[in-house]
């Protein structure tokens, strides 16, 4: 997990899944994918996640997967497998990625309900109490953490990390605050959707780590927006904003699911074959996907440009 605290190692990679258009694992695509984003320059590779279809993969496509990451990075990044549902499923999940040789966990909220935050802590400390592999918690629609609960979440020796889907920043600065006030230590990421739109805001919060679904089907353009966040050279971040990623974000907002099957179709655009998205995903629209070309290659000219 070290890598993943060194903040000039790249962007976090969470690749997509590929499959056939029936819904079929393609592994050898999946492990082409890994392979590519390791060559990029990921920090870590963050297996079955979000855009990974995660909630779309039966444990056996789930544990191919995981087992391909981690032969295909050898050892160069760690491997961190996503796991959710309820506890004991989340523990099903994190057994298989735990023999399958995974660095860690990203504990997608539980299915469904809408716990108090008790509920919460009991249940990823439940996960973190049930697994060698060290935990990282995913705060999110139905998993949004008081302080409070990040503190007592910190204390346990398996909780490494919380990554933020959530995207109040008033709250993120009260529970980073709140954790260091206590001795406690986290790696904290940027986990919204096309996470470079707020990658500056996060920074101010001295958070740097980030997911980047871009680097999925762009690493170039991701790979030298994140130089130019490290290195704080905002005139980059914002002609890369103001060119690409902007108008990316308002293709994306054009439909239902667009932060999962917009990125799988780019992979396709780059060459992958990634396949449809799964059910109940669908498609972009052919117009959507014409425009993400057009994007695609504004992106590429971009990071040419002096």
């Amino acid at each position: 997990m070290t890598v993943l605290a060194d903040k000039a190692g790249g962007p976090l990679f969470f690749p997509v899944t590929p499959c056939d258009p029936r819904e079929r694992l393609n592994l050898d695509a999946f492990r082409a994918h890994v392979r590519e984003g390791v060559a990029a320059g990921c920090a870590g590779v963050f297996a079955c996640c979000g855009t990974g279809e995660f909630p779309a993969l039966g444990l056996d496509d789930y544990a191919a997967c995981v087992e391909a990451a981690v032969e295909e990075t050898a050892g160069r990044v760690p491997v961190i497998a996503g796991t959710g549902y309820g506890t004991s499923l989340a523990l099903t999940f994190a057994a298989a990625a735990e023999k399958a040789g995974a660095d860690g966990l990203l504990a997608l909220p539980p299915y469904l309900v809408h716990a108090d935050q008790e509920g919460l802590r009991r249940h990823y400390e439940n996960l973190a109490d049930g697994t060698a592999l060290p935990v990282i918690l995913y705060q999110r629609d139905n998993a949004v953490f008081e302080p409070d609960t990040v503190v007592a979440l910190a204390r346990h020796p398996g909780v490494v990390g919380l990554k933020d889907g959530h995207g109040d920043l008033d709250l993120m600065q009260r529970i980073i605050s709140a954790v260091r006030s206590q001795d406690g230590e986290l790696l904290y990421f940027n986990g919204l959707p096309t996470a470079e739109m707020s990658a500056l805001a996060y920074r101010g919060l001295g958070v740097t780590l980030y997911s980047s679904a871009v680097f999925c089907f762009l690493p170039a353009v991701a790979v030298r927006f994140h130089r130019a966040l490290v290195d704080g050279d905002d005139a980059t971040c914002a002609r890369l904003i103001d060119g690409f990623y902007r108008p990316f974000v308002e293709l994306r907002r054009q439909g239902s699911g667009y932060a999962v099957s917009l990125v799988k179709a780019g992979a396709r655009l780059r060459g992958l074959d990634a396949g449809p998205v799964r059910a109940p995903l669908c498609e972009p629209a052919p117009e959507h996907v014409k425009r993400l070309g057009e994007l695609i290659e504004r992106g590429l000219a971009l990071v040419e440009e002096p």
